[in-house]
């Protein structure tokens, strides 16, 4: 499992919509409090389900263009070489 790969972007997509939602929340008119706290919320529950669907696939051999975790599953020949 690309287990540190997956942590990397599992913090990265944790940072960039806590910021997105907060800001958003803030925009719309609500006090600072309450858009980092909406925000941290919402960006945590959509991050761990994101991470939930990348180890899902991952275990059942599904492949995702996007995740790209899982070899070729073509002819055998890796296409990125």
């Amino acid at each position: 499992m690309p287990i540190r790969k997956w942590i990397l972007q599992y913090v990265t997509t944790l940072a960039v919509l806590t910021v997105v939602l907060s800001l958003v929340q803030y925009l719309k008119g609500r006090d600072v409090e309450y858009s980092v706290e909406f925000g941290m919320l919402w960006a945590f529950l959509a991050a761990t389900m994101f991470l939930g669907t990348r180890i899902y696939y991952y275990r059942k051999n599904i492949y995702c263009a996007v995740c790209n975790d899982l070899p070729d599953q073509g002819n055998g020949k890796d296409e990125r070489a």
